[in-house]
């Protein structure tokens, strides 16, 4: 049997049957290296070290089908809203209830353009600093597990 100094020059004998093996706990090794970990790094968010996996993509994927189901009924109110409005407000001009001056709206649609690019470009670098302070990647990175989940049940409950 070639020793650990003779494996380490290089000298051991390819020929011999008797290796030293390490024997590796797969229960220890799991709890102590994660995959999130290796993947996304050491910090890996509060929900991932409390939780199980089953458990998080569970809770994500009740809320997000909760959040799907309710932006798919309000969407569906608002729409039918605006639509039905603007329906009426057409029906009411062709009968000649309403009489409305194109050239006063586009006048005042132009004046409100110009207002929101003076606004828009103040408001560019707070809003780019908000951003760069909020960083959701992170978030997303820290708990990636429930974030899939919720994305996954978002889209059931929009299709439901």
């Amino acid at each position: 049997m070639a020793t650990v100094d003779q494996r380490e020059a290089g000298q051991d004998d390819p020929e011999s049957e008797d290796e030293v093996y390490e024997v590796v706990d797969l229960t220890e090794y799991a709890r102590t290296h994660q995959w999130w970990s290796r993947v996304f790094g050491s910090n890996s968010g509060p929900i991932a070290e409390k939780y199980s996996v089953a458990t998080q993509i569970a809770m994500g994927g009740v809320t997000g089908w909760c959040a799907g189901y309710l932006f798919q009924r309000v969407g569906k109110i608002a729409a039918t809203a605006v639509g039905g409005g603007f329906l009426l407000l057409q029906i009411a001009n062709h009968s000649g209830y309403v009489q409305v001056d194109w050239k006063k709206v586009e006048k005042d649609v132009n004046k409100a353009k110009k207002h929101l690019k003076k606004k828009a470009n103040k408001a560019a670098p707070e809003i780019n600093t908000f951003i760069e302070e909020v960083k959701a990647s992170d978030f997303l990175k820290r708990n990636i597990v429930l974030s899939s989940g919720f994305v996954g049940g978002f889209f059931l409950g929009l299709a439901s």
